[in-house]
């Protein structure tokens, strides 16, 4: 099939014979960070390094959703329908309240400053889970030269206390994450200090402890070519994960099954659309979407 690589027979009817990959928007610098708004029929996501957030509808095309956004990388929406967000710049997670009030969750970890936040999934409890790297704070393109006060590290925001928690501190670059269907399991990706050439770079598994812990770390599936960034699961407990070369598609025990191939590296990606089967694709500079004959984890 034009477009797909089926690697095994449980890829195949995941994809649509007549389903073609659409560019929605081009000529940006960096996408990143999509989100689907649902009962607003639209796409929310971040181009990066010209600081703002941009929204995406079938009606309306593309247009400008928050300029200045403090050059928020990832996304998620909890569990009121409000846009959390991960915000290089200010070094915070932040929280976009039902009237627009922007509110900081957490921008600290005893008395120091966060690195800069990269990705973040918030789970049916309300809790927030989020990785921060210190990507952001490394160079001008993302968000501006800082000093880093942490060391890598992946967090758990508790919603009641708002208390900060480590849930996994033995990464050296942690990125995109995102939760199965049940939430038993969450993967994250491990993407090092160099984006090349990094010997642990993979996508890592943990089981979800009841007490909001993370257990048995493991390695679950190593990207090739490239790294993986941006994640997500279907409802069946696949991982589509971005790639060098597209999109790749991750049966739940680790294997392969098949590829979206996609012109250029994809960051990042989400399932959206009415019944979120269709899957949008945040690569450099353009924005892409296909069908698929399956469904995402739904949001809320």
């Amino acid at each position: 099939m034009d477009g797909y690589e089926i690697l095994d027979a449980e890829f195949r009817p995941l994809v649509l014979p007549n389903a073609r990959l659409e560019v929605l928007g081009t000529g940006f610098r960096w996408l990143e960070g999509p989100v689907w708004f649902g009962d607003h029929d639209c796409l929310v996501f971040a181009d990066l390094p010209h600081d703002r957030l941009l929204r995406w509808s079938e009606q309306g095309g593309i247009a400008i959703h928050r300029a200045p956004a403090g050059f928020e990388n990832g996304h998620a929406r909890d569990r009121q329908g409000r846009l959390v967000g991960c915000s290089h710049r200010h070094r915070c997670i932040t929280r976009v309240e039902l009237d627009g009030r922007i509110t900081v969750l957490a921008d600290r970890y005893q008395g120091r400053r966060l690195n800069s936040p990269n990705d973040v999934v918030v789970k049916r409890d309300g809790s927030i889970w989020f990785t921060d790297p210190p990507y952001g704070i490394q160079t001008d393109y993302e968000g501006g030269k800082q000093a880093q006060e942490l060391p890598a590290r992946v967090y758990r925001l508790d919603p009641g206390s708002g208390a900060l928690a480590v849930v996994a501190d033995d990464f050296q670059g942690p990125n995109g994450l995102c939760f199965s269907p049940d939430e038993q399991r969450l993967y994250i990706v491990e993407t090092g200090v160099d984006f090349d050439a990094a010997p642990r770079q993979c996508i890592r598994v943990f089981d979800v402890g009841d007490d909001g812990t993370l257990e048995r770390g493991r390695p679950f599936h190593k990207i090739a070519p490239g790294n993986a960034d941006g994640l997500r699961c279907d409802e069946a407990g696949r991982v589509w994960s971005s790639a060098g070369d597209g999109v790749h598609c991750i049966a739940a025990d680790g294997r392969l099954i098949g590829k979206i191939r996609v012109p250029g590296t994809v960051a990042n990606l989400c399932f959206g659309g009415p019944a979120l089967s269709r899957l949008f694709i945040c690569a450099g500079d353009t924005l892409y979407a296909i069908f698929t004959n399956t469904r995402g984890t739904p949001l809320l």
